[in-house]
């Protein structure tokens, strides 16, 4: 900080008896100065200091002046006593007056104090009113003059407050404790030599009491209240922080300072002293910053360093909480010079990003510097023609003394504590110096003085401002200037590209690469670096990392087809269109490696296929550079200038094929001239147009005659002419078969079916004939053909069963899958359907499939060897699910409708069979709850209770659905109240052993005693007199069957007196003569059914009708059964055998 004098003038009254200063005020706008100067004002011109005026009327000495912010002048008011001193309201200019006693406010009224008042001021809000008093409080009150706040200082009366002041500011930092928040500050200075801060909302002193060293007189911030000026008995003025740290002195004077003011708005500064002296001054706060690549560390608030990342904008502040008066920062170091010591600083980590400094030495010595800069291990003081190697610990290793002043230094890198160091004189000479050698070298010397250097990346090349602001660049090797430029305060190099520097002057930033011209635009300050597309630039006390496109010299280099060298320059920083102008270049200068790499930033995929199949091609062995450059015109649509070059090339296919494509058939006839064969290829083409251009009848009649058939069939068929497609598919020969296969698919798709199967007729196409009457459902004409042809029986019924199934015609889609041969798909159609009977209580259409089914299997065990047994299990297990089924049925209706049609004895002998058959497994859709119900219900109709009351019971171990509880529950109770016993009537019994069975068997079917299973009528489900019987192992089922048919009579012996007589007939009165019944009582086991097995003899003896043969299909063989009560009726379904 310098202060440099503007004007100063000193007072004297007309006797030249000098007059002491007490007061000052600036005018709003800072235009004037308003002095009191015993007892006169004076009014002076704050540009020149001329005296615009003395006020005059005061009798008595001026102690005060204060001016309003509507320029209102107020220099004293009545009161008892003498006025100390005078505040305006900044908001309502209401006037605060204070003489030794009281304190009035004008137009409202006028208060006493208990202590003479030397000094008040406003709140920057108006709202409050600071007094300072002689007893050393400070009274703090409204508007209306009432105290709101009392602040007692410690020294009481031995330290009467001398001054105070409100900082402009209302967001404040002050030491630790202050954040930035909504307040107002008041700085206190009284005569016991001591500077407080406190803040009206808290009533707090904040901060650290300061001890002055000297008697103050005034206090007054600057306009934004960062700074502040002190001034009293040490005969000067200095500048404090807004937090109290003195950072400089101001003015030195012969006199006590009485008061000092700040211009509002300028940081110009004016003092008033006991000898008279009136002195303004100019404030000139310098640059105190450090650059190293791209961090930036510069001096804010005099006492802080911020370091601000100038790519990513990150900031952090160090603070000092002294004057810093110099900073250097180099790679991951720090030094900050304050007055006493230089501290210095290093990052957390070496990540780029980081921006955490830590303080690693202290050097506490106060060292006088002109530069100072800092390395790895190191720092360098500069002092005029000296320079000092200090380490970390305060020793100096190392000092260099120059022959002329030092004008600048900066570091060029190198190893940790081996750094080297770029040195300018002021008579020229350019030095290159390494920490750790006592030897400088000298790289170059000029005529004149340097002001500003830099060294390029390679460290070949040097840039040199003088003082004639010229920017000189020089060959280090061989110290040949290669080229000067004027208007030049600053230079930087490029640190990624060798060739390029930029330099500042005249409020122009000039950028040159290579000998190339220099480019400029406008920009304000002073370059300081240069980083790709990145200049770093100092404007007043702001730095700005500016972005700044490199196009200009990316086309310098351009102009001279050096396409690598403007590669790496667009790689620095270009608009898209600048690569999209770098590729077009490269590629038409067949610098195919650039092009690639400008294409693939714009990401043109189109181009890069292009370089791509190109480089293919060079693979490959083609050398003709013209041909590469014909492909890239007519890329780039320079089409003629492509086909003269392929014909100068000899490829004039290409130019042929290039211009069909572009639809310039003019230019390609004038190409071609009158060569047929090109002709036909250019009429194809052409008529490829008409058909995009949206002219497709054209396209179709340019094909036709150009012979290409299928083409305009596509057209035709496409646009549905139909008409004119019939006409051509007359015409065709049926040799074309693909043409005409064509048309018939197109009639198909518009359901021309009969021209369709003309077409197919016509060229003997007899598959997709049957294939098109499938696909229209024309089964009639299916099956026509299939009579004819055979072969084609799969394709004909597979479809049409499918059909059929899609159309719930599953019978009949079963027998056409069974005619087609295919018994896996007919066998699952039918479980699907009988699976869906199921499902949907269809139980008697569930029966029926199922004996459908075992039919099926049967079919399938005849016919397959491998699957016999599988299907012979089936057809036994269908066949039981079948009669399960069909009783399942009576008992559902049963159960859900209101009324039955079956007897009550049928229904209890169905639900006693089913009750049987379910002990083990329950099939899908039959519910055991249903049956036990029906059986309990009809039980108890029969008098069958004590097979009711069983039911009951195993009814409540299941879950009944809540329609039935009431119902069941109301029975069981009703049953209960029955004797347990049943019905002798309807007790079954075995007709072979002539056992009586249980109603509830546990043998289920079968006779408890001899085991033989039951025969049930398939109406009433009674116990028929049937039984099976079985063939000895040599008699097959045709020899019994003839063997039963012989019918050989019994013959019966008998005489009567004289006569004998013989008896032929079947009857016999004693049945114990007919050999079956013999067998029947012979054979029976214990407790394993032993089967009735008959010979020859035994099949003779049967009577035909009293036999009831079930001729089963093959593989399974005949079941034969013996009525053992003739006279009963008995008969049997021929188809499913079941008996009645």
């Amino acid at each position: 900080m310098r202060a440099v004098p503007t004007w100063i003038d000193k007072v004297h009254d007309r006797d030249k008896v000098e007059q002491c200063i007490y007061d000052l005020a600036f005018r709003p706008d800072g235009s004037q100065l308003i002095v009191a100067a015993g007892n006169r004002v004076l009014v002076y011109d704050t540009a020149d200091g001329t005296l615009i005026q003395p006020l005059k009327g005061h009798k008595d000495t001026v102690y005060c002046v204060a001016y309003a912010k509507d320029d209102q002048t107020v220099c004293f008011d009545r009161h008892n006593d003498s006025i100390q001193c005078v505040s305006y309201n900044p908001i309502t200019h209401q006037l605060a007056s204070c003489s030794s006693g009281d304190f009035e406010q004008k137009s409202v009224s006028k208060h006493k104090v208990s202590s003479k008042i030397t000094c008040c001021g406003w709140t920057n809000d108006g709202q409050y009113l600071a007094l300072g008093m002689m007893n050393g409080v400070v009274s703090i009150r409204n508007k209306n003059g009432e105290e709101k706040v009392k602040i007692e200082r410690s020294g009481g009366l031995a330290s009467p407050i001398a001054s105070i002041a409100w900082n402009p500011s209302k967001y404040l930092r002050l030491e630790e404790c202050f954040r930035e928040e909504h307040t107002d500050i008041l700085a206190v200075a009284d005569w016991g030599q001591k500077l407080s801060f406190y803040q009206l909302k808290t009533n707090y002193e904040v901060g650290k009491e300061r001890s002055l060293g000297f008697d103050p007189c005034c206090v007054s911030f600057f306009s934004r209240g960062e700074y502040m000026l002190l001034c009293g008995s040490d005969r000067q003025v200095s500048l404090f922080t807004r937090d109290g740290v003195r950072l400089a002195s101001v003015s030195q004077q012969n006199s006590w300072v009485w008061t000092a003011r700040v211009k509002p708005g300028a940081n110009y500064v004016v003092l008033g002293c006991q000898d008279g002296t009136i002195a303004f001054f100019q404030l000139i706060f310098s640059t105190v910053h450090g650059l190293y690549k791209d961090r930036y560390a510069y001096r804010d608030s005099m006492t802080d360093v911020i370091v601000q990342h100038l790519l990513t904008e990150q900031k952090v502040r160090i603070k000092c909480r002294e004057l810093v008066k110099k900073i250097a920062i180099y790679r991951g170091r720090l030094a900050i010079q304050v007055p006493e010591k230089i501290l210095i600083y290093q990052l957390n980590s070496e990540e780029p990003s980081d921006m955490h400094y830590r303080l690693r030495e202290k050097i506490s010595r106060r060292l006088e510097c002109n530069l100072l800069v800092v390395c790895s291990q190191h720092i360098i003081l500069c002092q005029e023609k000296r320079l000092q190697c200090l380490s970390f610990t305060a020793i100096r290793e190392r000092e260099w003394l120059m022959e002329s002043l030092i004008r600048y230094i900066k570091v060029i890198g190198g190893p940790p504590g081996r750094e080297g160091l770029l040195v300018g004189l002021k008579n020229g000479a350019i030095l290159k110096i390494f920490v750790d050698n006592p030897f400088p070298i000298t790289l170059l010397k000029q005529t004149t003085s340097v002001r500003c250097l830099d060294m390029s990346a390679s460290r070949n090349k040097l840039a040199v401002v003088d003082e004639h602001n010229t920017c000189l660049v020089y060959d280090i090797h061989s110290k040949e200037l290669l080229f000067q430029e004027p208007n030049a305060n600053s230079v930087a190099w490029n640190t990624q590209c060798e060739d390029m520097l930029c330099f500042s002057g005249a409020g122009f930033l000039n950028i040159k690469a290579s000998n190339f011209p220099v480019h400029q635009q406008k920009l304000q300050g002073f370059v300081v670096g240069y980083s790709g597309s990145r200049i770093f630039c100092l404007h007043v006390y702001n730095m700005a990392a500016v972005e700044v496109p490199q196009s200009a010299p990316m086309y310098q280099y351009l102009e001279r087809r050096m396409f690598p060298e403007a590669y790496q320059i667009a790689c620095l920083g270009v608009t898209d269109s600048d690569w999209r102008d770098l590729a077009t270049e490269a590629l038409e200068g067949l610098d195919f490696q650039t092009a690639k790499k400008a294409f693939i930033r714009v990401k043109d995929l189109r181009y890069l296929e292009l370089i791509n199949s190109i480089e293919e091609r060079k693979k490959r062995g083609e050398t003709d550079n013209q041909l590469f450059l014909a492909d890239v015109y007519a890329y780039q649509g320079k089409f003629h200038e492509a086909a003269k070059l392929y014909r100068k090339s000899g490829h004039e296919a290409r130019a042929l094929s290039m211009y069909t494509d572009l639809r310039m058939f003019e230019f390609a006839k004038d190409l071609l001239g009158s060569d047929p064969s090109h002709s036909r290829v250019l009429m194809q083409k052409q008529a490829e147009w008409a058909s995009n251009s949206r002219e497709p009848r054209a396209a179709a009649e340019i094909y036709l005659s150009a012979g290409e058939h299928l083409k305009a069939i596509e057209i035709i068929g496409e646009h549905g002419w139909m008409d004119m497609l019939i006409d051509l598919a007359r015409k065709l020969d049926k040799a074309e078969r693909e043409p005409l296969t064509r048309c018939a698919e197109f009639f198909q798709q518009f359901n021309n079916h009969g021209y369709a199967a003309e077409i197919y007729s016509k060229i003997g196409d007899q598959k997709s004939l049957v294939e098109l009457h499938v696909k229209n459902t024309h089964w009639g004409e299916a099956f026509a053909l299939v009579e004819k042809h055979p072969e084609f029986k799969d394709a004909v019924y597979v479809p049409y069963a499918q059909w059929l199934a899609e159309h719930d015609r599953f019978e009949e889609a079963q027998r056409a899958f069974h005619r087609a041969g295919r018994q896996t798909e007919a066998l699952r159609v039918l479980e699907q359907i009988t699976h869906n009977a199921v499902v949907e209580k269809r139980f008697n259409d569930a029966s029926y499939y199922y004996w459908m089914l075992s039919m099926q299997c049967l079919d399938i065990a005849r016919e397959s060897f491998e699957q016999k047994e599988e299907m012979l299990q089936k057809f036994h297990h269908f066949q039981h699910l079948a009669e399960l089924y069909h009783v399942y049925h009576s008992v559902h209706r049963y159960v859900s409708e209101p009324f039955s049609s079956n007897m009550p004895e049928i229904l209890f002998n169905i639900s006693r069979f089913l009750f049987h058959n379910l002990s083990t497994e329950v099939p899908l859709g039959i519910s055991k709850v249903d049956t036990l119900f029906a059986l309990a219900r009809q039980s108890k109709a029969l008098g069958v209770f004590k097979v009711a009351r069983h039911a009951f019971e195993k009814l409540q171990s299941l879950k009944i659905p809540a329609a039935l509880q009431e119902k069941i529950e109301l029975s069981s109770l009703c049953v209960r109240a029955k004797p347990y016993r049943d019905n002798e009537d309807l007790i079954p019994m075995c007709f072979r052993c002539s056992t009586n069975n249980p109603l509830l068997n546990p043998q289920g079917n079968s006779c408890v005693n001899c085991k033989q299973p039951f025969i049930f009528s398939a109406s009433s489900y009674e116990v028929l007199p049937l039984v099976e019987f079985f063939l000895e192992d040599d008699i097959t089922d045709e020899e019994a069957v003839a063997l039963i048919d012989l019918e050989v009579p019994r013959v019966q012996r008998s005489s009567n007196g004289e006569s004998q007589f013989l008896q032929l007939g079947d009857s016999s009165e004693n049945p114990e003569d007919d050999p079956f019944t013999a067998k029947l009582s012979f054979e029976q086991g214990g407790g394993v059914f032993v089967p009735v097995v008959v010979g020859r003899s035994i099949l003779k003896s049967m009577c035909r009708r009293d036999v009831l043969i079930k001729r089963w299909p093959k593989p399974l063989s005949w079941q034969f059964y013996r009525s053992l009560l003739p006279d009963l009726s008995i008969t049997m379904c021929p188809t499913c055998f079941q008996v009645n």
